[in-house]
């Protein structure tokens, strides 16, 4: 009699099938196919063999040596996403566990680079994050870094990802290397990111890197790791492994894989050239509003009345129809900073070329310069944190406090 775990042969036809079966609720026979992936069966129509129970299936065993007085310690704080899921091979099922122990069973690569300590900070999904999460982070990474860590790697689902980044790289002074991390694919297929992202992101945050940095796949293939500013990185796909890509720049560097040599492409702030400071101050009530033809100027006053600042996503180089104009000037004499950006994502707001942009200006918009919409809204959570005086915000949203903004466009 087969159970769940065992190594079965499943005939169908002139084709057979190998792999552990696995839990199903449909009725339907689930092997985990030795390539990694699932394949399901109709009972009536395939011949099921035992080949091997499970309890003579044994992973292999792997030995954690003893932490190494010549590496370094790093702290890996999770929040959700964990580099330590992995496949039980006598159940065929995929766990995920986050003491430093477990991670190092799944990864023991990760022994050659350094010493590592693990914490649970949170347990959700990324699109769950919020900014008082940001905070909670941000003081735990603190923490680590005032404990001695010579860098801190936060696992994160790779949803929210470049907006728990930006908010870290504002809140943060750091001496050490951040490193955030995620995984496109999970641990039970055999594409998975999971294990090369995790080792790509130990070389950095080893590395003399002292900023807050993305570090995920550069391309498909598992040849290097691209290292992203936390304020230039964006999502821009659903599922590929190489969705990260910095906007407006190039990635500050790469992480050439499985070799752990790093490139560096920009300038950067080296290990200890700062102190350690936090400044956590930030407040959630700001919106972004991507503006589209036709869209009534009511959804800014809306926003106005419930919001202490608001990032608008433009036309082209920073517009919207000039109906809007009268409401943003209302806004902002009221009190509450309006930020355009452009949701051409590539290139740069300048409301200088036409009129409706000088108008704009003179509305009182404050402009974005080359940021991304979105770290444009998180920096304004984080501006208007620190004062309710609109000019003092003006002057926090033009100066360039983390990498978001480059006098003269790159690309």
């Amino acid at each position: 009699m087969t159970e769940e775990g065992d190594t079965v042969l499943i005939k169908r036809g002139d084709n057979s099938y190998q792999g552990v079966l696995m839990p199903s609720t449909t009725g339907s026979i689930v092997i985990k196919l030795i390539n990694g992936y699932n394949a399901g069966f109709d009972p009536h129509t395939v011949e099921m063999e035992l080949l091997e129970k499970k309890s003579d299936v044994m992973a292999q065993e792997v030995t954690i040596p003893p932490p190494n007085p010549n590496l370094p310690t790093v702290s890996i704080l999770s929040t959700g996403g964990t580099i330590a899921s992995k496949v039980d091979y006598r159940t065929g099922a995929v766990t995920s566990q986050f003491t430093a122990e477990d991670i190092l069973l799944a990864i023991p690569e990760l022994t050659k680079i350094a010493n590592f300590n693990a914490k649970v900070v949170y347990s959700i999904l990324s699109e769950n994050m919020r900014p008082d999460y940001w905070i909670k982070l941000a003081e735990e990474v603190e923490k680590e870094i005032s404990s001695g860590a010579s860098g801190v790697i936060i696992t994160h689902g790779t949803d929210t990802m470049m907006y728990t980044a930006a908010a870290l790289a504002f809140m943060i002074k750091t001496p050490v290397p951040i490193v955030f991390v995620g995984s496109q694919r999970s641990a039970d297929r055999p594409s998975s990111d999971n294990a090369m992202n995790a080792i790509c992101a130990a070389q950095v945050a080893t590395s003399d890197i002292a900023e807050v940095t993305v570090v995920m796949h550069a391309t498909t293939s598992d040849d290097h790791c691209n290292i992203h500013r936390a304020t230039r990185v964006r999502k821009m796909h659903t599922s590929r492994r190489d969705a990260f890509q910095t906007i407006n720049s190039r990635p500050l560097g790469q992480v050439d894989y499985p070799s752990g040599k790093i490139t560096t492409h920009l300038d950067y702030i080296k290990r200890g050239e700062r102190e350690l400071s936090i400044n956590i101050k930030m407040t959630s009530r700001c919106a972004l509003l991507k503006y589209t033809t036709g869209a009534s100027p009511e959804t800014l006053l809306f926003a106005s009345a419930n919001y202490k600042g608001i990032v608008l996503e433009g036309t082209g180089l920073g517009h919207v129809s000039t109906e809007w104009i009268p409401y943003i000037e209302r806004t902002t004499q009221a009190g509450i900073p309006v930020v355009m950006t452009s949701q051409c994502i590539n290139g740069r707001v300048c409301d200088r070329v036409y009129d409706t942009g000088r108008d704009i200006l003179k509305a009182g918009v404050i402009e974005g310069e080359d940021m991304l919409p979105e770290v444009a809204l998180v920096k304004l959570m984080w501006a208007a944190g620190q004062t309710q005086d609109i000019d003092e915000i003006k002057k926090i949203m033009s100066t360039n406090i983390a990498g978001e903004i480059t006098r003269s466009s790159q690309t």
